[in-house]
Formats: C-alpha cells, structure tokens, sequence
C-alpha cells in the first residue's frame, strides 16, 4: 500500500498545483467574482466537449442551499443506492482525502482509480493548454474528475452537491432530472451578496426550464425568490413546510427520529443532530418525485437508505477518553442548529465541555462564537489550516466569545492537532467532553487522529480506523 499510497499523494498533489497555477484576482468586487464565475462555467464546458461531454447522458440530481446540502446529497444517494440503483455522490469540500468526492454507492474511489482518473484528466489537459487554452482551476478540474469518474463506473443516477451559491457554481452546467435546494441563510456574502433576497437568487439559479424542483426553504422572502424563478422557467415546485411535515423530532448519540404527517410514519437515521431531520424528510421528498420518472423507489428502500446513510464532520460521535463530537458547522445558521443540540448529544451529567474552535476569515465569525457560548465551559481557539483560505487569527475567536459574553478559560493554540490534544489532556475522563467546530477544514485537520487517512484509503471507507 506503500507504494500505492504515495503515487496517490502526487496524483492529489498535481490536482493541487492547479490552485497556485491560477493567478490571485486584483479585482474582488462582486461583479469581478461573476464574470470569473461565468467564464470558468464556459471554459469548463468547452474542455469537457473535448473528451466527450461526461456530464451528459444519464439522470442527475443537483443539490443546493445554505446548510444541509451535504447531509442531504448523502441521504438521497444512499436511498437510490438501497433500490438498487448504481447511485455516483459528488460532496464538497472533503474533510481528509480527495476521495471522498468521489464515490459510487458509498464508497470512496479506490487510490488505483483515482491515481488513473488523473492521469487521464491530464492528459487531455496537457493537450487544452497545447491548443493555445489557458489552464483549468482546481474547481475545473475536479468537476472534471466527477464526470470522467460517473463515466467510467457507469452509473445508473448521480448526485452533485453545488460547491457554493449556485447560479454561478461550476457544478451548474449539468442538465438535472430533479433540483433540490435546502436552505438559505447568511454565507460566502463576499460572493453571494448580504441579504437573504442576494443570496436566494444565487440558489435558485439552479432551477432549470421544466425540471421538477423540491425546497426546504423556511425563510418567507427566500421561498418567494424560489417560487418567482420556479415560475418563470415553468419548474414545477414542491415547497415542504416542515412544520406540518415533521413531528416528534428527537436526537442522541444513536441517531435522529422523526414523524411524518399526517400519516405519522416514522423515521430513524443513525446521523446525530435535530437538524437531520429535515434533511432526510426532503431526501424523501425529492425520491420520491423520482418515481414519476420510472425509477422504483419502495418505502422498504427509503427506510433501508435512511439506516445507511452516514456522512463524516457533521454531529459525528467519536470515543477517546472522554466523549468528542465533530461538526463542521461553518456559518452563523448551521453553528445554531448544531449548539442548540448539544445538550442532547452530551449527557445532562457531564462535567465540562471543552469547545476547540476555529474559523475561516470570511466567515461571520461573532455570530458563530456567540452561539457557542452558553454551551461551553473552556474554549481552545485555533487556525485551521487549507490552501488558498485565511483563517480568523485565534485572538479574534477569544475576542468574539468575550463580547457575547463568555468568562470562562480560553486557550490560544493556533495549530489544529496541538489544540485537540491539549483539549484531551485538560479533559477528565469518564466526566468531560470535547467538542471541535467552526469549519469542516479544522475537522478535516484533526479527525485523522481516530480515522487515519491510510486507512480510509484502503478500505475505501471513510469510518474506517486502525485505533
């Protein structure tokens, strides 16, 4: 595996030199980031006519929205996946290893395939840029990959989670069967715009001429938005009101239950958080409006796809010495959801929860921090760490938790894997717990200390460990 695992390193590492590749814009207005956005979506067009248009030819299912789109990508794919359907998932961004945005019916690409995809991927390129045309970014060239890979396996249906917005976001040159958007909340506003109206146009953008459409928007404007694009385009709309959808909502370590009006029918998945609820509800919803285009998803599927479906980072329960939840809450909506479950994931008994926080530069950071307060008793403030993005300086996360309020200890360690073990070693066993947030790339940092990344890679599963 050696060997195997290196070759796998520099195939990662040649995706990488994409980013450096790809010049620093001098112009970050809003409309400077649309037009990159617009050209990027043609370029990438372009180069994939040149080795046969992969994203086209077989049904496609698009994921949008704020918070949950992941959860949801992974539900919806895993259900498809219990029908028997050959079912590809696209997520971004990974937590560990590249492969985890690649799978076919949960499992991650193997190091073989995708040491192979990109020397594939490369050759075509090497002969783009011959043709006299600029280089792909690394966003370009990893939809490229999810394409070339669907092909490859030969799947039945797939299932792309938009990277961020939507109307620009490279994943929307497909042609979808089925659209779904989650939420809409305050995120990526140097992109996006700072009101819920901006933000609700980006994600509706996804919504193309005649195809069906399924939303979980909760936010009267955003749904209105959606409703107005919906109707333009002649979408026909299921918008869930999960209020009347979902009842009897309840979450533990073991998982997430719920009730389905009116009839009552109940719900269980093994994934943690209230907040999972509403995601599998409009998992089923959006199955569900795929029977009307000939595939047969039975409820024996939907409840089987339910059990199965995990994704990693998100409420994720992992035993030390004492109790750790890793969630990779990363804006002011999702942080909320996740802190208002803590209570429910950590017994009633438990000593002191130790919070290590980090968060990227862009994000609303006092928002973030202030949800946390009034469920953690020590904070350990820290920089994750991935390329291209500027995290908040630690004494930012410490300032922001004094204004909202906090006066219990906080620690400074900006190193992501020093920060977790000092946490552990401050923690009494069998009494305290551990809880790292604030960004799915400060999981990613820290995770493999109890879920090695040779060992995801060879058992091509993500919730495999040598501990």
């Amino acid at each position: 595996m050696t060997e195997t695992y290196q070759r796998y390193h520099a195939a990662a590492a040649r995706m990488d030199a994409l980013i450096e590749m790809t010049p620093s814009p001098t112009d970050s207005s809003r409309e400077a980031v649309r037009e990159r956005a617009e050209i990027r979506m043609e370029r990438l067009q372009r180069f994939l006519a040149t080795i046969g248009s992969p994203q086209s030819g077989r049904p496609l299912i698009h994921v949008g929205g704020t918070s949950g789109k992941g959860s949801t990508s992974t539900i919806i794919a895993a259900i498809l996946t219990a029908a028997g359907y050959r079912t590809g998932l696209h997520t971004s961004p990974y937590l560990q290893t590249p492969a985890e945005k690649l799978q076919v019916d949960g499992r991650l690409i193997s190091p073989e395939a995708y040491i192979a995809l990109v020397d594939e991927f490369f050759v075509a390129h090497n002969r783009w840029v011959s043709a006299g045309n600029p280089p792909l970014t690394y966003g370009e060239g990893f939809n490229a990959l999810m394409w070339m890979y669907f092909t490859r396996e030969s799947v039945d249906i797939g299932v792309v989670e938009v990277g961020a917005g939507g109307r620009f976001d490279l994943t929307n040159i497909l042609e979808p069967t089925l659209c779904v958007i989650t939420s809409v909340g305050i995120d990526h506003t140097h992109t996006l715009g700072n009101t819920i109206a901006e933000i609700a146009w980006h994600k509706a953008g996804i919504i193309k001429q005649g195809v069906p459409v399924v939303s979980g928007v909760p936010d009267p404007e955003a749904q209105e938005i959606i409703r107005s694009e919906a109707e333009m385009v002649g979408a026909p709309l299921t918008q869930l009101n999960m209020g009347l959808t979902i009842r009897q909502v309840a979450t533990s370590p073991a998982g997430t239950s719920w009730a389905e009006r009116p009839e009552g029918i109940p719900h269980h998945m093994r994934m943690a958080g209230s907040f999972q609820a509403r995601n599998g509800q409009l998992a089923i919803t959006a199955v569900r409006q795929l029977r009307a285009f000939g595939f047969d998803i039975s409820d024996q599927a939907i409840t089987e796809g339910l059990r199965k479906a995990r994704i990693p980072g998100r409420a994720e329960m992992v035993d030390d010495i004492v109790p750790v939840i890793l969630d990779g809450a990363h804006n002011p909506e999702k942080l909320a959801a996740f802190a208002a479950d803590i209570p429910y994931l950590l017994p009633s008994t438990m000593g002191k929860r130790i919070v290590v926080a980090g968060l990227l530069e862009a994000k609303q950071g006092d928002a973030m921090i202030a949800s946390l307060v009034p469920v953690m008793d020590v904070l350990v403030a820290t920089s994750p760490q991935v390329l291209g993005k500027a995290p908040k300086v630690t004494t930012d996360i410490e300032t922001y938790a004094r204004k909202a309020g906090f006066n219990g200890q906080v620690i400074l360690e900006p190193d992501p894997e020093r920060a977790i073990a000092l946490a552990l070693k401050m923690a009494i066993p069998g009494i305290d717990a551990v809880i790292v947030t604030g960004s799915l790339y400060l999981v990613g940092n820290v995770r493999g200390r109890w879920f090695p990344e040779a060992s995801i890679l060879r058992t091509q599963s993500p919730w495999a460990t040598n501990r």
